[in-house]
């Protein structure tokens, strides 16, 4: 019997946390935290896996139904600072995307360089030859 007492005792507590913290005046954790099971569990001072559903149906269904009404489109604290982390990702990636496509450019444009150098060397060379094999044009004066 005593443990049907406790179940009881157990279930109070709960819908006492469940109501303060509808009606945003929690006494153990902050105004303001949401209404959610864990945070039921802790603001009636209990673990959070001593709410369970096997144990306390009704009171999880009414949390549910609590949740369902009220869900705001408003984004939890959690999913915003998601948010700013994929941002900050995001930004950071872009920042190392374009770093490699500058290294990228980089050595191509070495490469370009050394290229034109290695011409420009091969035409003067061919251009030596073309004079060696061809005769100095020599102008008569005629006066």
């Amino acid at each position: 019997m005593s443990s049907q007492a406790d179940t009881l005792g157990a279930e109070q507590r709960f819908r006492q946390a469940y109501e303060r913290l509808k009606a945003n005046a929690p006494k153990i954790v902050e105004p303001g935290t949401a209404v959610t099971q864990n945070n039921v569990a802790r603001e009636a001072g209990c673990d959070p896996s001593a709410l369970r559903k096997a144990r306390f149906p009704a009171l999880i269904r009414e949390i549910q139904a609590y949740l369902e009404i009220h869900r705001d489109d408003t984004p939890s604290q959690r999913q915003v600072a998601l948010k700013k982390s994929k941002v900050r990702r995001s930004a950071t990636e872009r920042l190392e995307d374009a770093i490699r496509q500058r290294d990228a450019a980089q050595s191509r444009l070495v490469s370009a360089e050394r290229r034109v150098v290695e011409l420009c060397e091969q035409i003067r060379g061919l251009q030596q030859r073309l004079d060696e094999l061809q005769p100095q044009v020599t102008r008569f004066d005629r006066r």
